[in-house]
């Protein structure tokens, strides 16, 4: 979770800073780095996971909401804070309302899928992550292929968290895992398609055209998870990829980092950067727990 709230940090920089050299000056300059509606939502979901042990989409659904009207200035899309609206003036469910939305097909954009970690985290050994991703995500993201690339993206983190960052990484096992676990035709063509990617090793300007870099779920965690795999060992290398080429870049960065920092810890992150994080501490207890409590 540490990783993934200075993905997206530094992701938010990237959009004034989009060289390496001088993202990097300005990183160093600031003092604090502040993150977004990327990892608010994380941080919401995570509360709801340890309070009710789980999900449950209408305690969810209120924490978003509550931290929303806390913190309404973190950049969150047009979406959740219009379900919050519709909720709060309809008395309908989370779920309901989202799926009322986009003439009722329900959202495919990609804020289920960067807040997804702390599912990741707890049912990273649980045959139930498939539904309990889907089931935190249609609480604001109703659509199929919005809940399918939220569970492909906790599956990322799950299988990252599992292995030993001192061993060599099973780069293959990786992506067949995340093939076989997608069950939208979408998503599952994308990792077949990250899958040639990689092993065609293409340069990360031509994988992000290919992948797509736009708020859609299908066109943009793709090539976040391609960030991850193209540098498995190095937290600054995902990090600059998934940032510096184009598109949603503060997502972008919270998706790769969230599975980078679950694979290599958050030793591997620079203590520059981590220091700096606003409420680190706080991250850290939750993802702490997180893992303590797992299923």
């Amino acid at each position: 979770m540490v990783g993934g709230a200075i993905g997206d940090a530094i992701g938010e920089l990237a959009f004034h800073y989009r060289k390496k050299e001088d993202l990097c000056s300005a990183v160093n300059r600031i003092e604090k780095l502040t993150y977004t509606d990327d990892t608010a939502m994380a941080i919401g979901l995570a509360e709801s996971i340890l309070e009710k042990r789980g999900i449950d989409a209408r305690h969810l659904g209120e924490t978003f909401s509550r931290n929303f009207y806390r913190e309404p200035w973190r950049g969150y899309a047009p979406g959740p804070p219009t379900i919050f609206s519709i909720v709060r003036s309809h008395g309908i469910s989370y779920v309901e309302a989202a799926k009322s939305l986009f003439q009722g097909s329900g959202s495919l954009g990609n804020g289920a899928a960067m807040r997804i970690s702390p599912v990741g985290l707890f049912f990273h050994d649980s045959d139930r992550l498939y539904e309990a991703a889907c089931a935190s995500a249609e609480v604001t993201h109703a659509h199929p292929v919005g809940m399918d690339g939220a569970a492909v993206q906790a599956l990322a983190v799950a299988q990252a968290v599992r292995l030993d960052p001192q061993k060599e990484f099973p780069l293959e096992g990786f992506i067949e895992g995340l093939v076989a676990f997608a069950r939208t035709a979408e998503i599952r063509e994308k990792m077949e398609l990250l899958k040639n990617i990689l092993s065609d090793d293409l340069p990360a300007s031509i994988a992000a055209d290919r992948l797509g870099r736009s708020v859609a779920v299908d066109e943009s965690m793709p090539f976040a998870i391609y960030s991850f795999l193209r540098y498995p060992k190095s937290f600054e290398g995902c990090l600059f990829c998934s940032v510096l080429n184009g598109g949603d870049r503060d997502t972008l960065g919270a998706m790769a980092c969230a599975i980078s920092g679950a694979y290599l810890g958050i030793g591997a992150i620079p203590r520059g950067w981590s220091d700096k994080l606003e409420n680190r501490d706080t991250i850290i207890t939750l993802a702490s727990s997180l893992s303590e409590l797992a299923h």
